[in-house]
């Protein structure tokens, strides 16, 4: 059998997932303006779970009403969002998913056109999606406000019936904004060294994990270099061991190209995803995503030791792609893509028109 096709147990909490494939989170637009999620996401991520994705992860979702990063994208940051979710979870559990929540919040990267606050980051920083050109350094109350945010969203999401989360501190949001040296130039706890950095992480995992019941996984998507943040592959490598010790259920790499070298280190011949496999003992279940589509692709993230290969474009085209990424034959069509085609892989009208602005991923 296929390692794509084996079954896998998470340790901590005994979920079983059908097979090795994930469906990573992916911005789509579909949802209302009041957070509230959309039958048209719903019916998408439902179509992925129906398609034999073992892992269901949801578009990234804000914690915090000052958090939202783009129009359209549903919210856990209050009550009246449980319903709907409740739905979303049901649908992908009684097809045989495991259902995970992206949970975040933008940081500078929340406009203020869209929230009506100036954004909120680690420190002070130059920020296009501000009026004045800049975000507001989180003070104190703010930092502990945010960690009782991410808390109650993942409550909300357990109550619905999800069986997990993921803490999106990967692509320049909020959790990767104090990450980054760069972003985050506090000279108090939460700013530092990489572990001093990562506190604000840590104290998140820590408030869902006293809050929440053992059997709720909780996972952490990274990017492990994001230079014009401050973000480098030996803090990355750091961060994973804090994360190790801190017990998280699974860590997702985010390598855009999981064949790609690191740019710290361009003459060692790893890819980013073995530098953490080959470095680090007694990891968390890795996640690896970026640039998969066909068989051979998957083979190669799972050679570099991962224990799952996520895809993203893939699975938008393909919702089927789950069921037939085994077979060594199978090569599914690359962009571009006809609207017809999207439409057939129920992405509704706002979704496709999203999609074009991806260059070359839609052709009509």
């Amino acid at each position: 059998m296929s390692i794509i096709s084996q079954k896998f147990i998470f340790q901590r909490t005994g979920h079983i997932v059908r097979n090795r494939t994930v469906l990573a989170a992916m911005t789509n637009k579909q949802s209302h303006d009041n957070g509230i999620l959309s039958d048209n996401e719903i019916k998408w991520l439902t179509r992925r779970a129906k398609g034999g994705f073992g892992i269901i992860t949801t578009a990234a979702t804000h914690v915090s009403q000052d958090g939202q990063g783009w129009e359209g994208e549903f919210g856990t940051f209050d009550d009246l969002h449980i319903p709907r979710l409740s739905e979303l979870a049901n649908n992908l559990k009684q097809n045989g998913a495991i259902s995970i929540a992206q949970i975040f919040h933008g940081g500078m990267r929340s406009p203020q056109k869209l929230t009506g606050l100036q954004p909120i980051s680690a420190s002070k920083n130059g920020c296009e999606e501000s009026y004045s050109k800049y975000s507001r350094e989180a003070t104190e109350d703010d930092i502990y406000r945010l960690i009782n945010d991410f808390r109650d969203a993942a409550l909300r999401c357990y109550d619905a019936g999800f069986d997990g989360i993921e803490l999106h501190g990967a692509h320049g949001y909020l959790i990767s904004q104090f990450l980054g040296s760069k972003t985050n130039r506090r000279s108090d706890q939460w700013g530092g060294d990489i572990n001093s950095r990562s506190k604000f992480l840590v104290e998140i995992i820590r408030s869902i994990k006293s809050t929440l019941p053992k059997d709720f996984l909780i996972g952490v998507r990274i990017s492990p270099e994001i230079d014009k943040i401050g973000i480098k592959l030996h803090d990355s490598i750091t961060l994973a061991k804090i994360l190790r010790d801190e017990c998280v259920d699974f860590l997702h790499l985010s390598c855009w190209d999981s064949f790609s070298r690191s740019k710290c280190e361009p003459d060692d011949p790893r890819s980013l995803t073995e530098w953490f496999t080959s470095t680090i003992c007694d990891l968390p279940p890795i996640i690896c995503t970026g640039g998969v589509w066909d068989n051979a692709d998957a083979i190669s993230v799972f050679s570099q030791g991962a224990d799952f290969v996520g895809v993203a474009r893939a699975g938008i085209a393909h919702p089927d792609w789950a069921m037939k990424i085994s077979n060594q034959d199978y090569k599914p069509q690359k962009p571009p893509f006809s609207s017809l085609q999207l439409e057939e892989a129920v992405l509704s009208r706002k979704f496709i028109d999203y999609m074009r602005l991806w260059d070359g991923f839609v052709e009509d």
